[in-house]
C-alpha cells in the first residue's frame, strides 16, 4: 500500500503512475475483450444445418453408428445430437 503523497510535486507524480497503470489495464482489457472465447456455439447456422442433417437420418430409421459412418460427425456429436432430439421430442409431448 502506498503512503498519500505529501506534496505536489509527489501527487503528481502518483497521477502519472496511476494513470500509466490505467492505460496498461485498458490495454489488457482490449486484449481480452477481442478475443474469442473458444467452445461449442450452439444454435448458429452452421449447427443447426448439421443437426438438420442428422435429424433427417435419424427420422429415416438409420441407427448412430450409421448415420456416424454416413457423415463426418464424431460419435460424440451424434450421441448429444440424439439426446438434444430426445430432449425436443419429449417437450412437444
Amino acid at each position: 500500500m502506498t503512503t498519500k503523497p505529501q506534496s505536489l510535486p509527489e501527487a503528481l507524480a502518483r497521477i502519472d503512475e496511476l494513470e500509466k497503470q490505467v492505460s496498461e489495464l485498458q490495454e489488457k482489457l482490449h486484449y481480452f475483450e477481442s478475443k474469442d472465447p473458444g467452445g461449442r456455439r450452439k444454435h448458429d447456422a452452421k449447427w443447426q444445418a448439421s443437426y438438420d442433417y442428422f435429424v433427417n437420418l435419424y427420422e429415416q430409421g438409420h441407427s448412430i453408428l450409421e448415420i456416424v459412418e454416413e457423415s463426418d460427425f464424431s460419435q460424440r456429436t451424434a450421441y448429444r445430437y440424439k439426446a438434444y432430439y430426445d430432449e425436443l421430442a419429449q417437450k412437444k409431448e
